[in-house]
């Protein structure tokens, strides 16, 4: 297990990283994300659209749009939502990935908008690893103990429900080609 004083962590699906090197995602400029909360990165081992458009054979060249129906209590802990039945066993059952740990780069910065979540414009240099091997275990643990909310999806209130249709259609007027086939996948009233 990794230690946990002073340490950041990262999750990626790809082995044997020495060096994380900044990548271009929702803030549209290179950076590395980190967290200094270890469980708050198991929900970044698995992207739902990925997920779903390649098991079902959907090709796709570029990159991925990002899946992400989570957010943070009052204290900072990560609270992921169901937005559909079964979400959570549907995007981390069976995922396989790493948990990578450094020590603050000179440049990290926290972050304004996310509890706990750091940023790097530079690269940084892996301290250690630890194998995930299977992310909704994992995901599941933290939640037993208290580190991770789960709201499934039955037990979300009417209202909620009628947040997420109405989110989902205004998603989907401006989603990309697989984001829009993820979103027909999983949400049946996008079919009538």
């Amino acid at each position: 297990m990794i230690s946990h004083k002073n340490q950041f962590f990262h999750a990626s699906q790809t082995p044997d990283i020495e060096y994380l090197e900044p990548r271009v995602s929702n803030h549209g400029i290179p950076l590395i994300y980190f967290s200094a909360k270890r469980e708050n990165t198991l929900v970044y081992l698995s992207n739902a659209v990925e997920k779903y458009c390649k098991e079902t054979g959907y090709i796709h060249h570029g990159k991925w749009q990002k899946w992400a129906s989570y957010g943070f209590m009052k204290e900072g802990i990560l609270r992921l939502e169901e937005y559909y039945p079964n979400a959570t066993v549907d995007t981390y059952k069976g995922v396989s990935g790493y948990i990578y740990s450094a020590a603050a780069a000179e440049d990290m910065e926290k972050m304004s908008d996310i509890p706990f979540g750091f940023v790097s414009k530079s690269r940084v240099k892996v301290e250690d690893a630890e194998y995930i091997p299977d992310a909704y275990d994992s995901i599941m643990e933290a939640v037993e103990r208290g580190e991770i909310i789960l709201r499934k999806y039955e037990d979300l209130s009417e209202a909620a429900h009628k947040w997420i249709h109405d989110s989902v259609i205004k998603e989907y007027e401006t989603a990309s080609e697989e984001y829009r086939y993820f979103l027909k996948g999983k949400f049946d009233f996008l079919n009538t």
